[in-house]
């Protein structure tokens, strides 16, 4: 018998066979990922890395901790996968062409504060002088 007609066709959720989609079956839950831009870190100043649009699938399962090991760890490893591309509309497309579910997260303007060293010691200034 193949095995889809056995009744264990898409048991593996990482590599499924013919007939399978992107749902566990387990859970009966759709997998989803999530489509973004992602922000500038903390550490940088300037806008690298932040250019490509990545999908991520959201975590199916919670993480656990090893008992022997005491390391945190997961039985998801589409949770390991990020994908880039250069364009919203692309990340689209592939999501859509794999059956994908999808939500699309639009990165809010980044807001510029313009500040001046000199205006540190400037004179009429707000705020009180803490040296």
């Amino acid at each position: 018998h193949l095995l889809w007609e056995q009744g264990v066709a898409c048991s593996n959720l990482v590599a499924p066979t013919i007939g399978c989609t992107s749902i566990d079956h387990d859970r009966r839950t759709v997998m989803t990922a999530r489509i973004y831009r992602p922000a500038k870190t903390a550490m940088q100043s300037g806008q690298g890395r932040t250019q490509d649009w990545l999908l991520e699938h959201e975590p199916a399962a919670a993480r656990e901790i090893d008992p022997l090991m005491g390391w945190s760890g997961s039985s998801d490893t589409r949770g390991q996968v990020k994908l880039a591309f250069d364009t919203k509309e692309e990340a689209i497309a592939y999501a859509e062409r794999n059956g994908i579910a999808y939500s699309v997260v639009d990165p809010k303007p980044r807001k510029v504060v313009r500040k001046s060293y000199a205006d540190n010691f400037k004179f009429g200034r707000m705020g009180s002088w803490t040296h």
